[in-house]
C-alpha cells in the first residue's frame, strides 16, 4: 500500500485534472489514516468548494483552522467559501484574519530568520546601510501655485 504522501500526491493529481470526486475520496482516506495531515485537510475543503458543496467546504475549512488557527491560507480559503455561500460578513472576518496572519509572518527581520546571532563571518557579510542625503532644494509644488493673471483668466474666454 502506498504511503500517505503518495496517497496525498495521487489525490492532488486528481484535483489538478478537475476530478474532484476522486480527489475527495482519496483525501478522506488519507485523513482516515492520519487525522492531523494538514495539507490533506486544506485540500479537502478546496475540493469540496470546487465541487460546489460550500457547506461541506466550510466545515472542512474549520477543521483545518483547528489544526493551524493562524495559517493565512486557511483563512483565505474560509473567506472564499463563505463569500460563495452568501455570508459576506463572515467572509470579511476571515479575509481580515488572513491579512493579519500574513503580517505576523513578516514580523521577523531577514537577518534573524537566516543568520545565527553572533557569527562574526556573517556579520561581515551583512550589507552596510546606505547613507541617504536629502536634496538641498526641494522642487516647486506646481499644484499649489496660483495661475498668473491672463493665463486662463476671464479675458481669455471667447466672446459669446
Amino acid at each position: 500500500m502506498p504511503n500517505l504522501q503518495e496517497q496525498y500526491d495521487d489525490a492532488m493529481f486528481d484535483f489538478s485534472r478537475d476530478d474532484y470526486a476522486a480527489a475527495i475520496g482519496k483525501l478522506r482516506a488519507v485523513l482516515a489514516e492520519d487525522a492531523d495531515y494538514f495539507d490533506a485537510q486544506l485540500a479537502l475543503g478546496m475540493a469540496l468548494y470546487r465541487q460546489g458543496d460550500y457547506a461541506a467546504a466550510i466545515a472542512e475549512g474549520h477543521k483545518a483552522e483547528q489544526m493551524r488557527p493562524h495559517e493565512q491560507l486557511v483563512h483565505t480559503n474560509l473567506s472564499l467559501f463563505y463569500m460563495k455561500s452568501g455570508d459576506k460578513k463572515t467572509a470579511e472576518h476571515h479575509g481580515l484574519q488572513a491579512r493579519i496572519s500574513s503580517w505576523k509572518g513578516n514580523m521577523a527581520a531577514p537577518e534573524q530568520a537566516t543568520a545565527p546571532a553572533g557569527d562574526p563571518e556573517l556579520e561581515l557579510a551583512k550589507p552596510k546601510p546606505q547613507a541617504f542625503k536629502l536634496p538641498e532644494k526641494f522642487p516647486d509644488m506646481p499644484w499649489k501655485k496660483k495661475p498668473k493673471l491672463g493665463s486662463r483668466g476671464e479675458s481669455d474666454k471667447p466672446a459669446a
